[in-house]
């Protein structure tokens, strides 16, 4: 296998990678400070921090996955989604339609909890993306509801989606987010709080419990790969290895994708062809990190 189609090691996990993103922002205080740079302005308290939350509404129980999931002290909710670009396109991850989907997965919670959709929460939806999703250049993406015929009339309904360009260079940009889009696209610590994010992901790095959950979803992904080797070869043929795999383990795709593994995770690690993985992503309609 090369080293591209390798599951980076534990030891080398960064801030921009999905576990350790979301081990760092369990951290109250600095998940909270990050939102803040990420908006531009001051939140209230955290009093909610998920990880890997799950959102369960569908008629057969299929989850939805946010990478981190907060409530502030004034109601409003926050889902921030690393977004890395893998050997995928852009237009492969369908930001905008998982933003959407997110969004009415965030609402519909609320709503199955007996609560008036007139005290629908404010909700910002965010992707930090290693990449320009758009292709515009710029240093990120701002969507409220507007009025086609008069831009100025917002829906205003407590709604926003943004999308970040960590890979932007130029410095038009508030100096905060500027270090902390360094800091994601290629590890330079050059403020206090990237430091402080830093300083986590070292010591995270020697936490034995959150080695090994990473080393179980290894694991996982390893055996995975193994059976749908196994499976080609007894086909003897590319066709008949694709075909093989695809009726053997879609089982254990959906079980993968379900726990939270992307499309390119299962794709890289266990070999499987991306036009398999990628069918049933598509039949579980399952958005996924």
């Amino acid at each position: 296998m090369s080293e591209q189609r390798k599951m980076r090691s534990f030891d080398e996990l960064r801030f921009r990678d999905d576990f350790m993103f979301g081990k760092i922002m369990e951290d109250p205080g600095l998940c909270r400070e990050v939102l803040e740079r990420l908006l531009g302005r001051r939140i209230g308290e955290l009093t909610e921090v998920q990880t890997q939350r799950e959102f369960r509404y569908t008629v057969d129980g299929k989850p939805i996955r946010l990478d981190v999931y907060n409530e502030d002290s004034e109601g409003t909710v926050y889902d921030t989604e690393m977004e890395n670009l893998g050997h995928k396109k852009v237009e492969d991850h369908q930001l905008p339609k998982r933003s959407r989907y997110y969004q009415g997965a965030i609402d519909i919670d609320y709503m199955d909890k007996g609560n008036s959709y007139k005290r629908l929460p404010e909700s910002n939806v965010m992707f930090i993306c290693t990449f320009d999703p758009f292709g515009h250049g710029l240093p990120r993406y701002t969507f409220r509801e507007r009025c086609d015929e008069k831009a100025e009339v917002t829906l205003n309904d407590g709604s926003l989606k943004v999308f970040y360009n960590c890979c932007y260079k130029g410095e038009d940009i508030p100096d905060g987010l500027r270090k902390l889009y360094d800091y994601v696209e290629n590890g330079y610590a050059g403020d206090d709080l990237t430091k402080r994010i830093d300083a986590a992901v070292v010591k995270g790095r020697t936490n034995a419990i959150w080695r090994t959950q990473y080393m179980k979803e290894w694991v996982l992904l390893q055996d995975a790969r193994d059976e749908g080797v196994e499976e080609g070869m007894e086909k003897g043929r590319e066709e008949g290895r694709k075909e093989g795999i695809k009726l053997a383990n879609t089982e254990r795709i959906e079980d993968m994708l379900r726990r939270g593994k992307t499309v390119d995770e299962i794709v890289d690690f266990c070999g499987y062809p991306p036009e398999v993985v990628q069918k049933v992503y598509d039949e579980l309609s399952l958005p996924v990190n």
